[in-house]
C-alpha cells in the first residue's frame, strides 16, 4: 500500500507540473527556472565510493516525495551531469545564486555546480595541493584555500588572474564573508590571525624589493618580485616599525559574521585545540578587505580585546564561553554558539558537548549576553561540526567523533548520539538521536518541516515537528553519503559550509 500510495502521489506532482508548462510557465518560485528533473524540492548529496570504479557522485534526491527515482521508477535516479571528483566531502550551498561548489578530498577539486542546468560548469585545482579548508565566494570571482601541508594561503583569482600562494606554516582554516569581501586565516595551534590583502600597482612596484620593503604587519607577498598580494597578521594599531604587536587569541579556528557584514566574531577554541580559554572576540571588517583601495580604520587595541566586563564594555572585548567555541551560527541578533569543554571522569579528561546562546544586543557587560546554555552531542575536540536552522523553530546540531566524549564514556548503552535538536523558541534540548555515525551533513528542507542528514554514510531524515525519523528507504545510496545540500532553499543560510 505504502509504494502504490507513493506512485499516486508522484503521478500527481506529475500532472501539476504538466499543467505548469502548458500555461507557457517553466518558473516555480523567485523567477527560477524548472530544472531538467522537474523536481522541484531536490537535495543533492556527496557520495563517496559509489563502485569499484567510481570514487565519487552527486545524487538528487526528491525531497517532497523522499525518493531517489521517477514516479513510475524511471528514471531510476537522478544525479548532477559531469561531476567527477574523487571522494567528495563538502558542498558549499549557495541555492540564491543557483550554484554548488563540492570539494573533493581525493583529487584537491573544487566542482561548480549549476543548479537550474543541474551540471557541472567546471573545476578550481588548488596548484598548491589539498586544501584543509576551502571556500568560493558568492560572486564567484575568489577561491580561499588553506593547503596545510604546503604550508600555504591559496587565492584563486577566477576573473584571470590566477593563483597566488601565500606562504603561512601551520594554516589550516579559512573563513571567508557572505559579501566576498574578507578572508581570514587560522594557523593550528596558533593564537593569531592572518588575512590577505590584493595591492594597487604603486603597492606592486613599493613592494617588490622583498620582506625589507614589505609593509607592517605583512608575513609574506608574492610574487616576491612584483607582489600582488600579501599576508598581513592582525596587529595592534600601536604597532610601530620595529615593534610589531600581534592581536592575541586562544587558539582561534574561525570567523563568522554580523547580520550587516560589518564585525566578524573570532571563535577561540580554546582548551579543546589545546589553549586555555574558549571564548568570542568582534573585530570590524573593514580593516581586513582584501580588495585593493577598499580598506579602512584600524583594528581594536589588545587593551580593547581583553575580557568583557561591568568595567570593559569595548565593542572589541573578548566574551568567554566556557562551553567551548568551535562552530557559530549568526540569526539577527542572535548567536549559537558550539563546543566542547573538558571534564574529568574517573581521572580522564574527557569533553562534552554544549551549546550556548548570545544576545548580541548591547548589554552593560559587553557587546553580548549569555542567554542560555545547554548539553548537546560530544564531538572530537576542535572538530568541523555541522548547524544549520530549519522549520519549526529548530536548531540541528552535527558533530563527528562523538563516541570519545563524556556521554559514550558514561552511558554507553545510549544516549551519545551526533546529531542533536534544539528548539530556539523554548530553549531546550528536544532530542538527541540515537547513534549511527558521525553526522557529517544536514541540509533544512524549509516548508516541508524536515531535514536531511548525512550520518554514518548514508542518508537519513527527520522531522522538525518532533524530532522523529521518517522513512529512508528510497533515499539510501551505495557509498557513502558524506554531505547533503537544499539545491531549492529560499536563502544561502540553508547551508552548513560556511
Amino acid at each position: 500500500m505504502k509504494k502504490r500510495s507513493l506512485w499516486i502521489s508522484a503521478a500527481a506532482a506529475l500532472a501539476v507540473a504538466m499543467v505548469v508548462a502548458g500555461c507557457g510557465s517553466t518558473s516555480y518560485f523567485d523567477g527560477r527556472q524548472l530544472p531538467p528533473s522537474k523536481l522541484v524540492n531536490r537535495v543533492l548529496v556527496a557520495i563517496q565510493n559509489t563502485s569499484a570504479l567510481t570514487q565519487g557522485s552527486l545524487e538528487i534526491m526528491d525531497a517532497y516525495y523522499d525518493i531517489r527515482s521517477g514516479y513510475n521508477g524511471q528514471p531510476p535516479s537522478f544525479s548532477l551531469a559531469g561531476f567527477g571528483g574523487h571522494l567528495p566531502i563538502t558542498i558549499q550551498n549557495m541555492p540564491e545564486e543557483q550554484i554548488g561548489a563540492i570539494y573533493s578530498s581525493g583529487d584537491g577539486t573544487l566542482t561548480l555546480a549549476n543548479y537550474q542546468t543541474e551540471r557541472t560548469t567546471g573545476t578550481v585545482t588548488n596548484p598548491d595541493g589539498l586544501s584543509s579548508s576551502i571556500y568560493i565566494t558568492r560572486n564567484q570571482e575568489f577561491v580561499f584555500a588553506a593547503s596545510q601541508a604546503a604550508h600555504v594561503l591559496t587565492v584563486v583569482n577566477q576573473a584571470g588572474g590566477g593563483a597566488i600562494g601565500l606562504s603561512l606554516p601551520g594554516v589550516y582554516r579559512v573563513s571567508v564573508n557572505p559579501g566576498g569581501t574578507v578572508a581570514l586565516a587560522f594557523v593550528q595551534n596558533s593564537n593569531f590571525v592572518y588575512y590577505p590583502a590584493a595591492l594597487t600597482e604603486p603597492q606592486t612596484l613599493s613592494y617588490s624589493g622583498g620582506p625589507s620593503t614589505w609593509p607592517l604587519g605583512a608575513v609574506d607577498c608574492e610574487p616576491q618580485n612584483a607582489p600582488l598580494w600579501c599576508l598581513f597578521q592582525a596587529l595592534d594599531p600601536s604597532s610601530t616599525p620595529g615593534n610589531p604587536i600581534p592581536l592575541t587569541f586562544d587558539r582561534p579556528v574561525k570567523a563568522v559574521f554580523s547580520a550587516d557584514g560589518g564585525t566578524a566574531y573570532i571563535l577561540s577554541c580554546g582548551p579543546e585545540c589545546g589553549g586555555t580559554t574558549s571564548a568570542i572576540t568582534p573585530l570590524p571588517v573593514a580593516p581586513m578587505l582584501f580588495l585593493p583601495g577598499r580598506a579602512s580604520g584600524l583594528l581594536p587595541s589588545q587593551t580593547a580585546m581583553a575580557p568583557c566586563s561591568a568595567s570593559n564594555t569595548s565593542s572589541s572585548c573578548t566574551l568567554a564561553i566556557s562551553g567551548g567555541a568551535s562552530n557559530a551560527l549568526v540569526d539577527s541578533s542572535t548567536m549559537y554558539v558550539v563546543g566542547q569543554s573538558p571534564q574529568t571522569i574517573n581521572g580522564q579528561t574527557l569533553f562534552g558537548g554544549n551549546l550556548t546562546v548570545l544576545n548580541l544586543a548591547s548589554s552593560a557587560s559587553g557587546w553580548a549576553t549569555i542567554t542560555n546554555t545547554a548539553a548537546i552531542s560530544d564531538g572530537q575536540p576542535g572538530a568541523t561540526s555541522r548547524m544549520i536552522e530549519a522549520d519549526d523553530n529548530t536548531l540541528w546540531i552535527g558533530m563527528t567523533g562523538c563516541t570519545v566524549g563524556v556521554r559514550y564514556a558514561t552511558n554507553p548503552a545510549s544516549g551519545y548520539g551526533c546529531l542533536t535538536m534544539y528548539n530556539t523558541a523554548t530553549n531546550q534540548v528536544v532530542m538527541l538521536e540515537p547513534y549511527i555515525g558521525n553526522a557529517t551533513g544536514i541540509a533544512a528542507v524549509t516548508g516541508l518541516h524536515k531535514i536531511y542528514a548525512a550520518e554514518g554514510g548514508q542518508v537519513y531524515i527527520y522531522s522538525t515537528k518532533d524530532g522523529s525519523s521518517l522513512d529512508n528507504q528510497y533515499v539510501t545510496v551505495t557509498g557513502t553519503a558524506y554531505d547533503v545540500a537544499y539545491m531549492d532553499a529560499v536563502t544561502d543560510s540553508d547551508n552548513t559550509v560556511y
